[in-house]
């Protein structure tokens, strides 16, 4: 009799979870009409988690044409985690209806069979009380026994009211489900209004046409930084990781390289939502350990500092193999002029629109950074610039357009502080906010392609998106 109950039990948490998540998500799903497929230049109540460019342009006194361009994270729709979420709902939610049925018949047919037992108690009573009315026409041994059966069978009459109880109960459960698959239903069938396939293909489109547009616009100078958008929580306090930053759009490969030292184990995640999940990976074992968390992946290869020197390495990802390796002369290295939080961060690289650079610095300019140009495919150094800001005083720091802009801490409350130009070879103090959201950044990198930044937050793998300020020539 009790195992009814016990299924019940399950069924009413199934349903308190359903009820949660509805009450969660409808809000989102019903206001879809509100939502446009075509964004860009428009002034639409949209999440910044979702992305989209919005450009601005105004003509100067002087006739340039002025214009802001907000770079987004490199898009997923947001509505494809809800589609998959309601599917997900609906399926346990038919599920439990399919459940609901078998529970029912079942507990029907068992309920013609309490009820013909609770009429045969009722007989067998009410035959009791005419034989004890006349005993006598009983024999005493027969009396007691058919009493003492009786009595055995009283403490079955509540479980009986009980069970019927619960029969109601099911009935009522069977029609909650039957409600709510039904409202699911409908909400499937008005987002599938939208031809959701054609409305993605739309937004990759659109995608593809805007970051065309921002390839036009070319370079521009940074004016501010989004708020952090995490995108993972793994490994230790320390590490980097990144995707290519020359390769096409159709490769989403990530890399992740946990520590800062010594480390020689490399993993490459086939795509971003593999990254977050932590599946389809494989790996690197580097044949030279690295140091610090300066590394940066340019068109297949990783380039990165080898462990206690100043030579810097280029890894192909696909021979498996060093092509290059060189020393970067007079570099300091081993903790000698790491970046503020320390960690062997002597020698980072990066790579912005102009190609590969390194940071860095020598005995020679006391302790500033370098910044230069480096070829990436024999690792010579083309040129450098002498920034005159120390570098133990930065937190870290990132190139975007050939202009290296240097954080002022590496904990909470950092700030963009200050910018060299290697065109002009001058430099600038700047106030551009930074919200470093866990306290400890130990990498930051600016991709090109996706023109958003990377970052390594204690321990949380986190992206920024970037403003750039343009100035076109009409």
């Amino acid at each position: 009799m009790t195992v009814p109950l016990l299924k019940i039990g399950a069924v009413l948490s199934t349903m308190a979870m359903v009820t949660n998540w509805m009450s969660q998500t409808l809000p989102s799903l019903v206001g879809l009409n509100g939502t446009a497929v075509s964004r860009a230049g428009t002034s639409e109540k949209i999440s910044p988690d979702e992305g989209w460019q919005v450009f601005t342009s105004a003509q100067a006194p002087d006739g340039k044409c002025l214009c802001t361009a907000v770079i987004p994270v490199q898009g997923s729709c947001s509505r494809d985690l809800r589609s998959l979420q309601l599917r997900q709902l609906l399926e346990k939610v038919q599920n439990i209806s399919q459940s609901m049925e078998v529970l029912d018949l079942r507990t029907f047919r068992d309920l013609q069979y309490v009820r013909n037992t609770e009429a045969l108690m009722k007989g067998l009573d009410s035959r009791l009380r005419v034989a004890s009315e006349g005993h006598k026409a009983l024999n005493a041994r027969s009396f007691q026994d058919l009493k003492e059966k009786m009595r055995e069978l009283l403490p079955l009459l509540p479980v009986l009211e009980q069970y019927k109880a619960d029969s109601r109960l099911i009935v009522h459960l069977k029609d909650e489900v039957r409600n709510l698959s039904g409202i699911l239903l409908a909400i499937q069938e008005e987002m599938g209004a939208y031809d959701y396939e054609e409305l993605q293909q739309r937004v990759l489109l659109l995608e593809a046409r805007l970051h065309a547009c921002l390839q036009k616009l070319g370079c521009g100078k940074l004016t501010g930084v989004s708020n952090p958008i995490t995108i993972r929580a793994s490994g230790s306090r320390f590490g980097s990781w990144m995707t290519d930053t020359m390769t096409p759009s159709t490769d989403s490969r990530v890399w992740y390289m946990d520590g800062y030292y010594k480390g020689r184990r490399v993993l490459e995640f086939r795509s971003l939502t593999d990254f977050v999940s932590g599946q389809n990976f494989v790996q690197h074992l580097l044949p030279h350990p690295w140091a610090g968390t300066g590394h940066v992946v340019f068109n297949g290869s990783l380039y990165y500092n080898k462990f206690q020197s100043n030579v810097a390495v280029r890894y192909h990802f696909r021979s498996r193999s060093v092509l290059v390796q060189r020393s970067l002369s007079g570099a300091g290295y081993n903790n000698t002029f790491p970046y503020s939080w320390g960690g062997f961060s002597d020698i980072d690289f990066m790579v912005d629109e102009n190609g590969l650079w390194a940071v860095y610095t020598t005995n020679q300019n006391a302790g500033n950074i370098v910044v230069s140009r480096v070829d990436p495919h024999t690792l010579e150094v083309l040129r450098s610039w002498d920034t005159g800001y120390p570098k133990r005083s930065a937190g870290e720091s990132f190139m975007i357009c050939g202009i290296l802009y240097v954080t002022n801490s590496h904990l909470a409350g950092a700030k963009i502080y200050f910018a060299y130009h290697t065109n002009t070879s001058s430099y600038e103090y700047t106030d551009i906010p930074f919200h470093n959201q866990y306290s400890h950044i130990s990498m930051l990198d600016y991709n090109p392609r996706e023109r958003v930044l990377y970052t390594w937050n204690n321990g949380h793998q986190v992206i920024y998106n970037v403003t750039l300020f343009h100035v076109i020539n009409t």
